[in-house]
């Protein structure tokens, strides 16, 4: 390989040696894999991976950024380029086809020659084969959903049949509702979710137009997978879901009952995901009824259009409403929840006031937010702690992790208790009155104990997860055993270095390594060890740094020390693999405490907002969707004024029913009118979420809905121009719309050019 070849990362490409049969074997069974273009196949070489044609040129033009990290394997008339991966550039290849593109799903492959099998697969909603290599070094921003979807005409209407997976939360939901010809109702169901994947039957209705479906699908950034109509059936899924739903079938089949096409998309998706096939998932999940009405409805368009979601190419976290809202302390668990927020604003106006209660409490008590932070930023993630348990590989990590998170429990109620002010009693029924529940049942306090008996907790501050031998009467054998042969092993080494004239540590050395017990001295002392050479002293090997010797007795210790070790290694494995099976049983508990400091994080973080950013927000006052307006006085966009350098001017916004309900807003360019648009949608969104808003005053009546139409192109494969594009958006839009919904539409039916485009409104 020539010297230039090297990763982005400035390490060395590796090299794929391989002779010619080997080489010609692996070619044979290479080109006998199924065609899949979305597929990314990785092979398994143990030190690295490799990648082969067209997925070998992929990953070249990506993220090498160079043809020249391919190479041929093979000869030139039937072999196949091919791309050496390190393990770093796996790790970096993998989150962004499984976290950040929805093009692309991802395999690896094990074996050698001409035998291989696929170990693990992964696509943006089904990420579980790869969830320790993403999230080893990461948080886990998002909860990847997958929804299926049955389209269905039935008495010349269309309806579409609705069910979610949600694997990291353990959900599964169902929703069936009519539907228009844009299938508006699903794009906002996949942007409410936060969905990742799309399962749709490829042989639907010939009467249903799937275009605009699959627009929708491709809008919201989803990854649509295809499958037979023949694995959206609904056989035997009561039974199903009764060996992985937590509780008694009976109310599964009273909620199954309740459903006709959503029941083939749930099976579809039990199918998809192999639920079954795993038996940690059994008597783990949860199943609900989704309504399309339970929170506000946001298309693709609004979230592009109030820059909702982080973008790939943000100069800076506070470029999107998320980056900025952002100020969470726990470990994940607070930005999920976060995320998710943001894309399902609140339509109760108590359930409104309730959040902001609670945060203008924290706003007017500067040590109870400090507390608050304080403490929320030595909690870890614990909804991905308690996925990790459920896993047969799961070790004692996890176990102690969640530990210490739940250990500061006392110290959140302590300062939650110490808060006194006009909202007390909220903040006692929403958070201090659950914690102590979950205290004084005992629930922590046996979970505590059996973690504080069964594990070393000293070992854990040098990073080693151990069973403490006082919780084996085996273990207690097996460790005395070990201790006996150590002090044999230390009173040998006092011996040897009085044998030898030599000072203990100093300059005779006792060390564990690959040859087991071993002395090691300088090799200015190597002297007295040739000088000794006899049946007593075997010198083993000798370096730079010194010479390491053995003796007949030390070997003979080591021996005994080392099958002691393993003896009790296997035992200790044994014990651990119980702790952490009794752990699990604690999961929904855990789940339950890590929502409310979810929640209690998310709502510190809007009043550490409020207070820190350059002009401190306000409380909005909120009202039903009947009544009250929508004004926003001195008003300012949150994103622009959190950026450096700008000096933002604050404006206002009236919007009263039967005056100015409607209203056209126009100017010059660049006279800040998209500005103005935005921020009156950010502003309301921000405040049905239950967060204060950037105005001197606000007042806002609820929303059902947030339409958006900002810019637009042609579609030139579609012959749709620019205007019809417009116009299709804003048909769509109308048919969408009630009289309780915000549109936001700016620039509808402009020119070519930026001086004889007039319709901005």
């Amino acid at each position: 390989m020539d010297g230039d070849d090297f990763t982005p990362e400035g390490g060395k490409l590796p090299e794929l040696k391989l002779d010619a049969r080997q080489a010609q074997g692996f070619i044979s069974f290479f080109k006998r894999l199924p065609k899949d273009p979305r597929a990314i196949r990785l092979f398994d070489r143990r030190d690295y991976y490799t990648a082969h044609g067209e997925n070998a040129t992929f990953i070249a033009r990506t993220y090498y950024h160079t043809m020249s990290a391919l190479r041929q394997l093979g000869s030139s008339s039937d072999g196949i380029s091919s791309a050496s991966v390190s393990k770093a550039m796996f790790e970096t290849i993998a989150r962004n086809i499984l976290l950040e593109r929805t093009d692309r799903t991802l395999e690896l492959y094990e074996g050698s020659g001409s035998s291989w099998r696929l170990t693990k697969s992964g696509t943006p909603g089904n990420i579980g084969s790869f969830e320790d290599i993403l999230f080893a070094n990461n948080d886990m921003r998002d909860s990847p959903v997958i929804v299926a979807l049955f389209p269905v005409f039935r008495e010349s209407q269309l309806y579409v049949g609705l069910s979610f997976l949600d694997m990291t939360n353990r959900k599964l939901g169902l929703a069936e509702f009519p539907e228009d010809s844009r299938f508006t109702n699903v794009e906002s169901a996949l942007v409410a979710l936060g969905c990742k994947e799309c399962l749709l039957p490829a042989d639907c209705e010939k009467s249903i137009d799937l275009s605009p479906l699959q627009d929708a699908i491709s809008n919201c950034n989803v990854l649509l997978t295809e499958k037979k109509k023949a694995d959206f059936k609904s056989r035997d899924l009561a039974q199903d879901l009764g060996r992985i739903i937590r509780g008694s079938v009976e109310p599964v089949r009273d909620l199954l009952s309740q459903f006709d096409y959503a029941l083939g998309a749930l099976g579809a998706l039990l199918s998809y995901a192999e639920l079954l096939a795993d038996d940690t998932n059994y008597g783990t999940y949860t199943i609900e009824k989704y309504s399309l009405n339970r929170y506000m409805r946001l298309d693709s368009a609004a979230v592009r259009a109030l820059n909702i979601a982080e973008g790939k190419t943000d100069v800076n976290k506070n470029f999107s409403l998320f980056g900025l809202m952002n100020r969470t302390c726990t470990v994940g668990m607070g930005k999920r929840l976060l995320n998710r927020w943001l894309k399902q604003p609140l339509l109760d106006v108590n359930e409104i006031n309730n959040r902001l209660d609670v945060v203008q409490a924290i706003v007017e008590d500067p040590e109870l937010c400090q507390g608050l932070r304080q403490q929320l930023k030595m909690i870890l993630d614990i909804d991905r702690l308690t996925h990790s348990l459920r896993k047969k590989s799961a070790n004692l990590q996890p176990v102690v992790k969640l530990y210490q998170s739940c250990s500061r429990v006392p110290y959140v109620k302590t300062v939650l208790q110490q808060y006194n002010g006009q909202f007390s009693t909220l903040i006692r029924t929403k958070f201090i009155d659950p914690l102590e529940e979950w205290m004084t049942e005992n629930r922590f306090g046996k979970f505590a104990s059996l973690v504080e008996t069964a594990i070393d907790l000293v070992q854990v501050d040098n990073g080693e997860y151990r069973i403490s031998p006082l919780y084996s009467s085996d273990l207690a054998v097996l460790k005395d055993e070990l201790s006996v042969v150590e002090d044999h092993i230390n009173n040998l080494h006092m011996d040897t270095a009085s044998d030898l004239d030599l000072s203990i540590d100093k300059h005779l050395k006792l060390e564990k390594g690959p040859f087991g017990h071993v002395f090691r001295i300088s090799k200015k002392e190597e002297q007295k060890i040739r000088k000794k050479l006899t049946s007593n002293y075997i010198i083993i090997e000798t370096r730079k740094d010194g010479v390491k010797f053995t003796s007949p007795k030390l070997k003979k210790l080591g021996d005994q020390y080392q099958a002691l070790l393993s003896e009790y290694t296997c035992c200790q494995k044994k014990v651990a693999d119980n702790v952490v099976k009794v752990s699990g049983t604690f999961s929904e508990v855990f789940e339950n405490f890590a929502a409310i400091l979810s929640e209690l994080d998310v709502l510190q973080s809007f009043a550490d907002l409020a207070v820190s950013c350059p002009v401190p927000y306000v409380r909005p006052d909120i009202t039903t969707s009947d009544e009250g307006d929508i004004i926003l006085q001195g008003s300012r966009h949150p994103c622009l004024e959190a950026q450096d350098g700008v000096n933002f001017i604050p404006n206002d916004c009236t919007l009263v029913r039967g005056k100015s309900w409607f209203q056209i807003i126009t100017g010059p360019n660049m006279g800040g009118k998209s500005t103005f648009i935005r921020q009156v949608g950010v502003n309301v969104l921000m405040a049905q979420v239950g967060s204060f808003v950037p105005c001197d005053q606000a007042s806002v009546s609820v929303r059902d809905c947030i339409f958006a139409r900002v810019g637009a192109g042609d579609c030139q494969l579609r012959g749709v121009s620019t205007f019809m594009q417009e116009m299709l958006e804003t048909a769509s839009i109308i048919k969408g719309a009630t009289d309780k919904s915000l549109i936001i539409i700016d620039e509808l039916g402009r020119g070519t050019s930026t001086y004889d485009g007039f319709g901005q409104c």
